[in-house]
């Protein structure tokens, strides 16, 4: 009977508010999903922690709903892939003990870390020279010295850290293992080499036993325990691949794995990415260069810090008529601010929007820049402002764009992924503003979920390659540029990247009247 049961792969994706594990068959199709919620504390302001627990008991509970999904399909899973939020600490002691709630990506206790792991080495510069990316307080090693220091006695019990989606990996096979992607979000590790960076390691005082084997992301690592199948109820011996982060992982899922192609994620943050063939030197610190979850490419990008969370702010804040209607009709009220936006012309007839509502992280790393609403007078409406929220939002994108266009790098296509991607004025925003075609693709909308169960599929031999599993994927729509609008906006984006130069030191004023 088994035998006779179709292959599947799965991916799980340990997200920063649940946990998303999906069934993908030998053609791409989606067979399956579950989704289950965890929360996240905030012990302290600017701290963000997890309990490690918590995601293994909806990865548990996601895993056995979906198998038996699958099993009622007649489907048998054959790989398992992982992908999560990247750059959290999860510290084990000697019997694999989790000792301490999960510093996460989005935690700014380390900052002061970052700076002092850029002196030891000589500077910002040198340090870039080993790792081709700055420390930044997101990224695992300042939270490592900080547990050091503040944290001795949990330290000294310490004997291996983890990523969230490694974490899974200990429980499903009992292996410390992390892949080349999550590895270079740790900011000690040689991207160039694709492998820790040892010396850098040795001048922190890191004991090297703390760190985890290191694989490619398609590689199998180890095969679900039996203890651990019969629990769950799937079977034993299931192979488990390196998988990799979410930002990575969620780019090539998208079929963003060419040069000629930029990936947009447009969630509540905004993330760029290109992939790369070879390895490029990172000039400045605002880019991430990072190892592809492809082995023997890379990948640079660049994250603003208030994408969709811009139009979120502006649905909760001054929506609120939107939020009834919507209510009343059974819509949701970004449609209508779509709908609204649309009654506007390009540029809101000659309004900007900065959308550095919390800071911003590229291609200004600045955490005291703040949102700007410029060029509004008495003839303007209420659509001509909405309107400049959606441009504004695709503006600090392609500024992000532009910095990787500094390195000669060009692209001819746009791959949109993301909660921001069903909207039809977004996708031609960016066609227009980025002068460029933009596709959304099947399944864009899974994040990194569904890259991951890919990965799977390239470890087990279901697929030769990343390049023919991705080759599944099927356009769902498809914008060209209108040459007068995408004329206009590079006018007004000069205009838009010359406004943060011009406002830096009003932002840095302001900030001390800020509580």
């Amino acid at each position: 009977m088994g035998s006779q049961k179709k292959p599947c792969v799965v991916g799980i994706d340990i997200g920063t508010s649940s946990c998303k594990t999906l069934a993908v068959d030998e053609e791409g199709r989606v067979l399956s999903r579950v989704t289950r919620e965890y929360p996240v504390y905030t012990p302290f302001p600017g701290w963000s922690e997890q309990n490690p627990l918590d995601w293994w008991e909806a990865t548990k509970i996601t895993l056995s709903e979906l198998l038996f999904d699958l099993e009622a399909k007649g489907y048998s899973i054959e790989g398992i892939g992982l992908t999560g939020q990247m750059h959290g600490l999860v510290l084990f002691d000697d019997l694999g003990n989790v000792l301490r709630p999960c510093i996460m990506w989005n935690d700014q206790r380390s900052a002061p870390y970052c700076e002092k792991i850029h002196e030891l080495v000589g500077g910002k510069k040198e340090f870039l020279c080993l790792t081709n990316n700055p420390m930044l307080p997101g990224y695992t090693g300042g939270k490592i010295l900080w547990v050091r220091e503040q944290e001795p006695e949990i330290f000294s019990k310490a004997k291996k850290f983890l990523c969230p989606k490694d974490y899974i990996r200990l429980e499903l096979t009992g292996d410390y293992v992390t892949d080349v992607t999550d590895a270079s979000g740790t900011g000690l590790f040689s991207v160039r080499e694709r492998k820790w960076a040892k010396d850098l390691i040795k001048s922190l005082g890191i004991p090297f036993e703390l760190f985890p084997e290191v694989c490619e992301s398609p590689e199998i690592t180890g095969v679900v325990q039996k203890e651990v199948a019969t629990e769950i109820g799937v079977k034993p011996g299931i192979p488990v691949v390196g998988g990799g982060g979410d930002a990575v992982v969620q780019t090539v899922g998208v079929g963003a794995i060419n040069p000629d192609i930029i990936s947009i994620t447009l969630g509540t943050a905004g993330i760029v990415a290109v992939s790369l063939d070879g390895f490029c030197e990172n000039p400045g610190s605002t880019l991430q260069f990072f190892c592809n979850a492809i082995p023997e490419k890379w990948i640079v990008y660049g994250t603003t810090l208030a994408a969709g969370g811009s139009l979120n702010w502006f649905k909760n804040t001054l929506g609120g008529l939107e939020k009834e209607v919507a209510r009343w009709v059974n819509r949701s009220p970004y449609d209508l601010l779509d709908e609204e936006a649309e009654l506007s012309s390009p540029l809101g007839r000659g309004i900007l929007f900065l959308p550095y509502l919390i800071g911003e992280r590229c291609p200004h790393s600045d955490p005291n820049a703040r949102g700007v609403l410029i060029g509004f007078g008495l003839h303007h409406s209420r659509n001509d402002i909405v309107r400049s929220v959606f441009e504004g939002i695709v503006f600090s994108l392609r500024d992000v764009y532009a910095a990787m266009e500094t390195l000669g790098i060009t692209a001819s296509q746009v791959r949109l992924t993301g909660g921001g991607a069903k909207s039809k004025l977004f996708q031609r925003l960016h066609a227009d503003i980025f002068d460029s075609e933009v596709l959304t693709v099947s399944y864009g909308e899974e994040g990194g979920s569904y890259g991951a169960a890919l990965l799977a599929g390239v470890g087990i031999g279901l697929w030769s390659s990343m390049q023919e599993a991705t080759s599944k994927l099927e356009v769902q729509e498809r914008t060209v540029p209108n040459g007068e609008s995408a004329r206009l906006y590079a006018e007004f984006f000069r205009v838009y990247q010359s406004l943060y130069s011009v406002l830096q030191e009003t932002f840095q004023k302001m900030s001390s009247f800020q509580k």
